[in-house]
């Protein structure tokens, strides 16, 4: 079958309209893939040169944040949730073979483990320390996904500081600079856990879909998928501009 890499022009976006971050996990064989994911570095591969054909690069959220700062366009937001350690060997030489950077939220209190919160699927290793300094030495951003995944709704305030400004510092020990950016785990947030992560010293919080939520420790997501190819991404991409600067309440979705 012919690969769908198919892109129209990208167009320009309002000046004060939310900035477009896709939403990456796992990069392997998504054939056992109960939650959807899961994509092979060959469909990374497409996505991103359907990105680049309409003009867009993949870059990490601080970098993305810095640029829309100043006024400049054609960057999308990349990030890869969760920390998996097929990141080193899959994701970055597709990554770097299109001349994108991304934002890789990782766990601190896991090293070197597996994501054991998914109770189905199969068992994936995360990044060790030493993988995590790596994946900074490469150019990536390394950002915080609380230390445990867990829901961080569901903490005690002492639980719920020790996910946000524990990971924080343990994430310093680990590469030297403390990060600048949070994922809420699930993507699950509310007015207490956006405060914790602003309180801690981040500079921004990504989530998938907000709620109520809005402003730089609310960034919304879109979630991208083995599935998604060219019409996939564009009508995501229409999705995401419909979208109001304001968003109605609704619960956030599944950020794993």
């Amino acid at each position: 079958m012919t690969a769908d890499t198919s892109a129209p022009p990208a167009r320009t976006l309002p000046p004060r309209s939310r900035p477009w971050i896709l939403t990456y996990h796992s990069v392997s064989d998504p054939t056992e893939d109960p939650y959807g994911i899961t994509v092979s570095a060959g469909r990374l591969d497409e996505q991103l040169t359907w990105l680049r054909r309409r003009g867009l690069t993949g870059v990490g959220i601080a970098a993305l944040l810095r640029a829309r700062a100043a006024g400049k366009q054609g960057l999308v937001g990349l990030t890869f949730d969760d920390g998996y350690a097929d990141f080193l060997d899959e994701a970055l030489p597709v990554l770097r073979a299109h001349g994108c950077t991304a934002t890789v939220f990782v766990l601190p209190g896991r090293p070197g483990g597996s994501n054991v919160w998914d109770p189905l699927g199969p068992r994936r290793p995360l990044l060790t320390e030493e993988d995590v300094r790596t994946v900074a030495a490469a150019g990536m951003e390394v950002g915080s996904h609380g230390m445990l995944h867990r829901d961080l709704t569901a903490l005690s305030d002492e639980e719920l500081r020790e996910e946000t400004h524990g990971s924080r510092e343990a994430l310093r020990r680990v590469t030297g600079q403390a990060p600048s950016g949070f994922c809420y785990p699930y993507g699950t947030a509310d007015r207490r856990v956006a405060e914790s992560v602003r309180e801690a010293g981040y500079a921004y919080g990504c989530a998938l879909v907000p709620g109520t939520l809005s402003g730089p420790f609310a960034l919304p997501r879109t979630h991208v998928s083995h599935a998604d190819r060219g019409a996939r991404l564009l009508a995501k991409e229409v999705r995401h501009r419909l979208r109001r600067r304001s968003p109605g309440a609704g619960r956030p979705g599944d950020g794993r």
